[in-house]
């Protein structure tokens, strides 16, 4: 096989190869804002149910997991790097109610719940009443499906596109 073909083989057998494995959704849902698309997660742990969110800022950057965490302060910062499973949502800040019926949906920061200490993010409004409807069966669902779910993008042609 001459060099050039051979070379060229090896292009198209690794673009073909590295599609089906960038295919799938991110562990982390992030955007170019960051994580949570900015959201400083540690934060939600100290507002009251029904809070707005708080956005992060870039000089409390903190890079975990494949995806940029921006806090509100170094001290929430430090926080989160001392114990970031605490603190991080479940799901990879994917909706907790798509999750739960075994697929992925982004999610809007204000849209959010803390269980047993741990948080939870949902699309929507409608996402988080349905999902809080039976949360202990939608918690347990959730958990089974988490993290295959985010391979299973790939079977219904539906992963989300990085933004």
């Amino acid at each position: 096989m001459p060099q050039v073909t051979r070379r060229l083989f090896l292009i198209v057998a690794l673009a073909l190869t590295s599609s089906s494995i960038w295919a799938a959704d991110p562990d982390i849902y992030a955007t170019k804002k960051g994580a949570i698309r900015g959201t400083d997660v540690v934060a939600y742990f100290d507002l009251a149910p029904g809070d707005r969110a708080i956005r992060g800022r870039d000089e409390f950057a903190y890079e975990w997991q494949g995806a940029v965490w921006k806090f509100t302060s170094g001290e929430n910062r430090e926080r989160f790097i001392a114990e970031p499973e605490k603190y991080a949502p479940q799901y990879g800040g994917y909706c907790a109610f798509a999750v739960s019926h075994n697929f992925t949906k982004t999610v809007k920061p204000d849209v959010w719940e803390i269980v047993d200490g741990k948080l939870y993010l949902n699309f929507n409004r409608t996402a988080y009443r349905k999902w809080k409807k039976d949360v202990t069966s939608s918690i347990e669902r959730g958990d089974a499906n988490w993290p295959t779910v985010l391979q299973s993008c790939e079977q219904h042609n539906n992963c989300r596109k990085a933004s």
